[in-house]
């Protein structure tokens, strides 16, 4: 099924201009091509802004407890809110371990969704493409063995690759997208 974001008739009535695409694919090209070439630097940058937005949640979530009514609603509120809070200024304040972790709890991640999809694909085999399931289920159990056997001295690269590779084909994706919209404008 088509996304009804990208048929024609919504590009064309969205008024997006080619040109900023094409910029924004370009610089998107460049910044993963940095994150891949520093690794490290990309890791430790992504654990901080996740840091500061955990950070960011806390407080939030801290304001909305004291301005909740019922006492039950407080305390939840304000351990989640203190939870979120820790956590995040623990991830500042220790970016590595904080990667340490995140790579770790991505591996796992990987783990438990690849062994999940090879159930689901165990379940239906009979339907028509369930290979794909398969295939898709064992290559994500794979990635997720692999950076969970090699953490956690793999921490200080892998954050940072993904990063840098998300960034690789989003600007591709973005860039080809304004080329084809400005082919259809000449």
């Amino acid at each position: 099924m088509a996304d009804p974001l990208l048929t024609p008739t919504a590009l064309r009535t969205a008024h997006i201009k080619p040109s900023w695409l094409l910029a924004l694919g370009l610089i998107m090209i460049v910044l993963g091509l940095i994150a891949c070439t520093y690794v490290f630097t990309a890791t430790l940058t992504s654990v901080y802004v996740l840091g500061v937005l955990i950070t960011i949640a806390g407080v939030l979530q801290l304001a909305h407890a004291w301005g909740a009514k019922r006492w039950q609603s407080v305390v939840v509120w304000s351990l989640s809110g203190f939870l979120y809070l820790v956590a995040g200024v623990l991830a500042i304040a220790y970016p590595i371990a904080g990667a340490t972790t995140l790579t770790l709890i991505f591996g796992a991640t990987l783990i438990a969704s690849g062994a999940f999809r090879i159930w689901v694909w165990l379940q239906n085999r009979s339907t028509q493409s369930a290979g794909w399931l398969a295939m898709s289920g064992l290559l994500t159990l794979i990635v997720g063995l692999i950076i969970a056997g090699g953490w956690p001295d793999n921490s200080f690269w892998v954050l940072g690759i993904i990063l840098g590779v998300d960034l690789l084909f989003q600007g591709w994706s973005v860039l080809l997208l304004g080329l084809a919209l400005r082919s259809r404008q000449a």
